[in-house]
């Protein structure tokens, strides 16, 4: 029985392929970037089609780096960006306008007017989500009714909806199986996740017809089977699930209390919280963090929109770094009589904020402020927005008093960033040797389902840590600084008092 399993990771700024072995090492791994489209200021689109022509190409060329026969994968786990949205031709499998991308601020006016209708609590009881541009539903409402005909055909039942690892699933399967998963489901507006089910009000309030929508599973099930002309074998897709959720089982999240924060263009913070469906008192977001055998836990999920595309901005915008890992060092020699703080809402401040029309700021410009003063600043903002979620969901459960964070993503790998992120939380964070958590999570679920891989007990005792790093900072400051970033804050939203 082959024991490797093939991970497609489908993010938001690239897709990339990797091969793990029968050990859960990681073999070989392939990445392509794809373009970003801004037709508008505040609006962020891709095309589905050419996500689709850089997980192919990257699946073939991770095999081949591998020296691996697609014979030889067991399965196929998918983990995807979440809430990008996609309406598709049932006939061509062609969508009928770019993806709207999760950053995407189009639907801002939408959402308030369903929040002036009152209709807020309603969505938050049942979704576990707030009314805001980022979630799927109300993106699936713009397609239909600004695409010519779509809403017409889409009544017909001539088109389909799906998130990213859907319209890849139905086009790995030459269009056999319109699927989802639960974590996906669950972050469109549209789905009930204490009744696991999608919900015909919700349906009827956002303007969808119910035939858009797929089937849902579990996160470890039978997906279909990826054609052999494409990969060179009939390959069984046996797991899914949204990103970050991808990332809490690849941290091995699987006991309540257990919490994971990924730094990649967002921040993405979950705290488990086991069978109990917790509502947020601090405008968090009430997510499943998987469900397996037919038993769903929950999280508690603060969303920032802006964590390693500060540094980007850096890079492409500012021209102040040539590359990401530049930032850490240059932070680290920055004046440490001066104190910026930018607040990078470039598209709207998350969690626990939710304004959608704030807009980024710097503060504490002094003359001799420089590169290495931005750098930091960028750097410190990824920090402070992880407290406010932490901070959020310590208000929210009991159980996230005295947690231990585990970090990935790509900015995990500047010691400073972690050492100033365990300071300003006043609380140990813990880097693993594996970092492609997201990927890792995927693989996971597929090679457990497959019967390859270890249950969820087994698979945990092969976590390992690389480094913990422990708060150094003295009280005082840490709370002077904290102070100063949520002032700062303040003088950013929207709608200040």
């Amino acid at each position: 029985m082959p024991g490797h399993v093939l991970a497609i990771d489908q993010g938001t700024t690239s897709s990339r392929a990797i091969v793990f072995d029968a050990e859960q090492r990681l073999v070989a791994q392939a990445q392509r970037e794809f373009t970003q489209h801004f037709p508008r200021s505040g609006w962020v689109e891709h095309d589905a089609m050419e996500i689709l022509g850089s997980v192919v190409a990257t699946a073939r060329e991770a095999l081949a780096a591998a020296d691996l026969a697609a014979g030889a994968v067991a399965a196929i786990g998918i983990t995807n960006q979440r809430e990008t949205t996609v309406v598709w031709d049932r006939a061509t499998g062609k969508p009928i306008h770019r993806a709207i991308v999760w950053q995407d601020r189009r639907t801002a006016p939408f959402c308030e007017e369903l929040k002036a209708r009152g209709l807020e609590p309603e969505f938050a009881a049942r979704t576990g989500l707030l009314l805001d541009p980022y979630f799927s539903g109300t993106k699936i409402r713009w397609l239909l009714d600004h695409v010519d005909g779509a809403r017409a055909r889409a009544e017909r039942g001539q088109l389909a909806f799906g998130t990213i690892d859907s319209f890849l699933i139905w086009h790995l399967t030459g269009g056999a199986r319109h699927v989802t998963d639960v974590t996906n489901a669950s972050r469109t507006l549209l789905y009930d996740i204490a009744t696991n089910e999608w919900d015909g009000d919700l349906l009827d309030w956002l303007g969808v017809p119910a035939g858009l929508m797929p089937d849902v599973l579990d996160c470890a099930g039978d997906f279909g089977t990826a054609k052999s002309d494409l990969l060179g074998a009939a390959i069984p897709i046996r797991g899914v699930a949204g990103d970050q959720q991808a990332a809490t089982l690849g941290q091995a999240c699987f006991a309540p209390g257990m919490m994971k924060s990924t730094y990649g263009t967002g921040c993405f913070a979950l705290l488990n919280t086991g069978t109990d469906r917790v509502p947020s008192r601090n405008r968090l977001l009430t997510t499943i963090a998987y469900r397996l055998g037919g038993r769903t836990s929950y999280a508690l999920e603060g969303s920032i929109f802006v964590a390693g595309a500060a540094v980007q901005w850096l890079r492409d915008g500012l021209g102040i770094i040539a590359t990401a890992a530049d930032s850490g060092r240059l932070a680290a020699g920055a004046d440490p009589g001066q104190q910026l703080y930018l607040v990078p809402a470039f598209t709207g401040l998350g969690a626990p904020y939710w304004d959608a029309e704030a807009r980024g700021a710097v503060f504490g410009l002094t003359r001799n402020s420089g590169p290495a003063e931005f750098a930091r600043a960028a750097l410190e903002a990824v920090c402070y927005q992880t407290r406010d979620l932490l901070e959020a969901m310590r208000g929210d459960w009991r159980g996230a008093g005295d947690t231990v964070l585990r970090v990935d993503g790509g900015m995990v790998a500047s010691d400073w960033t972690m050492q100033f992120l365990a300071d300003i939380l006043d609380a140990p964070v813990d880097r693993p040797t594996v970092l492609e958590t997201t990927a890792l999570g995927a693989a996971w679920l597929a090679g457990w389902q497959a019967g390859v891989w270890p249950d969820a007990d087994g698979f945990a005792a092969r976590w390992a840590l690389d480094r913990r790093f422990e708060p150094a900072m003295e009280d005082d400051r840490r709370e002077r600084l904290y102070a100063g970033w949520l002032d700062a804050v303040a003088r950013t939203l929207s709608r200040r008092g």
